[in-house]
């Protein structure tokens, strides 16, 4: 394995919150960290994509590509 550097992290849950990543860990079987960190990844994966998105909208309308629709019917 590995040497990973790491991090930590403090954060706040409510008690509903706790109870949702607990149910989660047990359902899993993944510790509370890992699901913890997964789901961060997940979520900068998508705020990346939002921003790079809304950065090529201008490009991409001038171009007459106004929906995804419009992007697949000229690579299908």
């Amino acid at each position: 394995m590995l040497y990973m550097k790491t991090a930590t992290l403090t954060i706040r849950l409510d008690k509903e919150l706790e109870k949702l990543l607990d149910q989660a860990s047990r359902r899993t079987g993944k510790n509370r960290s890992e699901i913890v960190r997964e789901a961060l990844v997940r979520q900068i994966r998508l705020l990346t994509f939002e921003d790079l998105r809304r950065r090529i909208m201008p490009f991409a309308e001038a171009r007459g590509y106004l929906t995804d629709e419009d992007v697949f019917s000229k690579i299908s």
